[in-house]
Parts: C-alpha cells; structure tokens; sequence
C-alpha cells in the first residue's frame, strides 16, 4: 500500500491504482494523463452520506463542491449517490443541467454572481442560492419577482475563525473577501435585509472557513459562532432560519508525513457540539448541510507524466523534468502543495534519489515539487504523482499553449476515458484565421 489502500505495488514493481497497472495505463493513454478511482470515490461519499444521517440526521445532505472537479462524470456519480452539489459558476451550472442533475439538489454560490448567472440559475429551477452580498441580494430579490417567484437563500457569514490553513485556501476570517462578518455588524445587517426583500425566501445561513484542516476544533469554534448568531438572529428578527451549512475544508493526506483524518469521529465531534450548542440557545436543530470536495475525490487521482531529463548539478541540486507541469496543475506552483512521487515502473525499488520535479513550461517557477524522493530515474520512465483528484483538472490550463490532459476513469478493473485530451486544433478552435476589422 501506498498513502491509501487503492494504491499498490504488483508482482512487476509497477504501481497500480485500482488494481490497474499504471504503466500499461500509461501506455494506453499516454501521457500526461490523470487517473480516477471511481470505487474510491463512491466510498467516500456513502461515507458521508452516512455519516451525516447518523450524527445529524436524515434529513442532512451533504453536497459535492464543484470547484475541487468538475467534469459531467462526476456529476453523474453524485446524482446516482444521491448527493447534492455546490456550483459556483454559471459553466458548472450548465455542466450539471446538461447531465440532468436534479436541480433542487443544486446549491448556487460565488461571491460575484452577475444578473445573466442569477436568471441562468432561476431559470434552471436551482434549489438554492448562497447569497454573499447586499447588491446580489437585491439582484436576485428582482428577477425572481419578476418571474412571479420566491428565490429560496442562505446568507454567507464569516465567523472570523483562523483554521491555520494557507491564506489562499483560508476564508472565513473578518476580512475575507466572501460574505457578511458577524463582527462587523455587517452579517446582521444583510440579514434584515433579506427579510424585506421581495422576491427572496431566507431559509438559512452559510458559512466555510477554510480547506485542508485536520481537526475538528476549527469547525466547533465555528459553529459555536454560527449557531448563537444563528439564536440571535430568531429571537430579533424573526428570521425563519432552519438550515445552517457549515461548508466544507476536511484535509486530505498527500504525503506519508500528513495524518489520515478521521472523517466519521470528525462529524460525531462536530454533530455533537451543533447538538448542544442548539440546547443551550433554545433553538431547534437546524438541518445540516456539508460541502466536502476535496476529500471525496483527491485521493482517488494519480497523475502519470513521462521522464524527458534528469539534471544533476552538483553541488545543488538535481532535476527531473516530465511533460507536464504547471499548465495541468498549479498548485505547487500557487500554494507550494505538497505531493508524494514516484517512479511507477520502479516502484519496488529504494526512493533514494532527491529531485526537483520540473515541468515543461517557460517559466522557472514551473514546478511540481522539490527535495522529493524516488527511484532513480531515466528518460522514459513513468513518474507518478499521487492524490490528485481535486484541484488538478479544474485548475489546469492552456498555458504555453498546451493541450490539456484526459480524465481517465477506471471501476472494477476497466478504464474509460471521461475526458478526451485536448488536441491541436483545440488549442486553434477559438481563434479567428481571418478577422474582419471595424470601419469606425
């Protein structure tokens, strides 16, 4: 086993996730490609799933956050599951409605919904909209009258909580660009707010304090914050809050050094304060909805790229370049993202060879990771980078003009490509060959 039971090592010394080769993935698909486990991911999100009715009850739903992958197929994955889903753009919108994932179960949020999103989104029959500010509020307050409807809402708060994750991944301090700070006044304000305006149904409140996090304390504290704003909020206003989504962040294990959370205590923990917390208010329990991402489908990604060079500076510094890199995922390069590596088809052997990974991008910053260890590699061998499923094929781009990678799915011991790669004329299908300029 390698970090997590689907990965392994077969009788050649090859890696394999989901019992498959990845060299003869490799071979089949080319490089660079990335590689899902779907067993993996339908077992985290039964997981959740029960997790979830058990400590929260029944009538709790967790929802796929989008943004951590986004592609048809997984859309497909969670309808058949019977989650819902977190989407925060008009083109996961679309993507969703275009698989026929059912609308009410669709949560719509982003922090800069333009009026065509909020009529997209109505128009959809979206079940819900996390609304971040006072102009979306009253946006989406119009075209819903408009349309002789009551656009049903939660209200994005920031609770100020610090989960000690990386500034860019944090955000659910005071100054976070997401949200109404309960601190401020700012997140009672929009409250009232929502309850004269025509056209809008609130039905609770919303908050996500940060991703990769790894106790459950973060959550406790806020939750503590949420649920006596939550109280205040009832005995005030009125306000007929009976939903508190808690958002998403559980940490997910990319190196041997990284713990392995506890999802199941996680949510006991969590369910049991909210529990507590709603007693000693005199509140009802809310129905509890969650935003897992990353930690349903991050584990279930390898990524193969193919050795072009190995660089040995000595004195330095050594570097193994790959056919891949920042254009198919950034995070090293945004967040310095720690990955483990390895050379798949020496996967049996001693990792005693320390390397940069470098990518094929004009760019020096063009990395993967570094002080990494792995058999010592060669031109042609296949380096694998694992736990990749989340943040990668969402995030990658065209930059230097390369073509993106396929997402390969594999269950039950077949593979099927659920994204093509890209190709060349990808790249050409939007320029136009022959512009016709204005006269003015």
């Amino acid at each position: 086993m390698v970090l997590y039971p689907h990965f392994d090592i077969n009788g050649q010394g090859h890696l394999t996730v989901g019992g498959l080769d990845t060299v003869k993935l490799a071979a089949e698909f080319g490089t660079p490609v990335n590689i899902l486990d779907e067993n993996y991911i339908r077992s985290q999100i039964r997981l959740y799933k029960a997790c979830a009715a058990q400590y929260f009850g029944a009538d709790a739903l967790p929802l796929f956050a989008s943004k951590a992958l986004c592609c048809a197929e997984i859309y497909r994955i969670a309808a058949d599951e019977g989650m819902g889903i977190d989407c925060v753009s008009p083109g996961e919108l679309y993507i969703a409605g275009r698989v026929g994932f059912p609308a009410q179960r669709i949560y719509f949020h982003g922090n800069n919904k333009t009026d065509a999103d909020l009529a997209m989104a109505l128009d959809m029959g979206v079940g819900t909209f996390v609304v971040d500010n006072h102009e979306e509020l009253s946006s989406l307050g119009e075209l819903a009258n408009a349309r002789g409807m009551r656009a049903r809402i939660l209200l994005r708060i920031t609770p100020g909580i610090d989960p000690h994750t990386h500034k860019a991944i944090s955000t659910g301090g005071i100054d976070s660009k997401f949200g109404s700070a309960i601190g401020t006044g700012q997140a009672e304000q929009i409250v009232v707010s929502a309850l004269n305006t025509p056209g809008i149904d609130l039905q609770g409140l919303h908050c996500h304090i940060g991703s990769q996090i790894f106790d459950a304390q973060p959550f406790v504290d806020a939750a503590e914050i949420m649920v006596a704003f939550m109280a205040d909020m009832i005995r005030k206003h009125r306000a007929p809050l009976t939903e508190l989504n808690l958002g998403g962040g559980l940490g997910v294990r990319y190196t041997e050094e990284q713990s392995t959370l506890d999802i199941d205590g996680t949510m006991k923990t969590i369910a049991a304060k909210v529990r507590e917390l709603c007693r000693a208010n005199e509140i009802e329990m809310p129905r509890v909805i969650l935003e897992p991402g990353r930690s349903l489908v991050a584990a279930a990604g390898v990524t193969l790229y193919t050795v072009g060079s190995v660089k040995e500076i000595p004195g330095f510094k050594n570097y193994v370049s790959v056919d891949g890199g920042m254009a198919d995922n950034p995070r090293y390069a945004l967040y310095q993202s720690p990955y483990t590596a390895l050379i798949a088809n020496k996967a049996d052997r001693p990792a005693d060879f320390c390397a940069t990974v470098a990518g094929r991008c004009c760019e020096s910053g063009d990395l993967l990771g570094e002080g990494m260890l792995l058999q010592c590699p060669e031109r042609g061998d296949i380096l694998a980078m694992l736990v990749t499923g989340a943040y990668q094929h969402s995030m990658a781009s065209n930059y230097n003009k390369l073509p993106r990678p396929p997402l390969v799915m594999i269950k039950d011991g077949e593979a099927r490509v659920v994204v093509r790669r890209e190709t060349y004329e990808d790249l050409m299908a939007y320029d136009v060959t022959d512009p016709v300029f204005s006269t003015r």
